[in-house]
């Protein structure tokens, strides 16, 4: 239906992933004495959507991830995501290599 909100399903072990992440950027942000009300301010978004973000959840946006990571100068580390695809590569390779018999 038009207008109706889907989530997307994260698996147990996506979640884990989530939640790690969350905890890096609490961490990071601990680490330079920020609290999640000057993260807030900086983003524009609500200390809720902050500690959410802290918690790994899936429901938020990746734009509001990248917003905190901007703020915390790590938003480039988003770059070094997928950018060594080792299985997509031995794929490749193994397509590569059948052709040629």
């Amino acid at each position: 239906m038009p207008g109706e909100k889907r989530s997307a399903i994260v698996f147990p072990k996506n979640q884990k992933v989530l939640s790690q992440l969350g905890e890096n950027i609490k961490l990071a942000r601990k680490r330079r004495n920020y609290t999640q009300t000057l993260i807030s301010e900086r983003t524009g978004l609500s200390r809720l959507t902050i500690r959410r973000i802290e918690q790994g959840d899936a429901k938020v946006s990746m734009g509001h991830y990248v917003a905190v990571l901007g703020v915390l100068g790590l938003v480039e580390d988003l770059v070094k995501v997928a950018s060594d695809d080792e299985l997509g590569r031995k794929l490749q390779d193994i397509k590569l290599l059948s052709k040629q018999k």
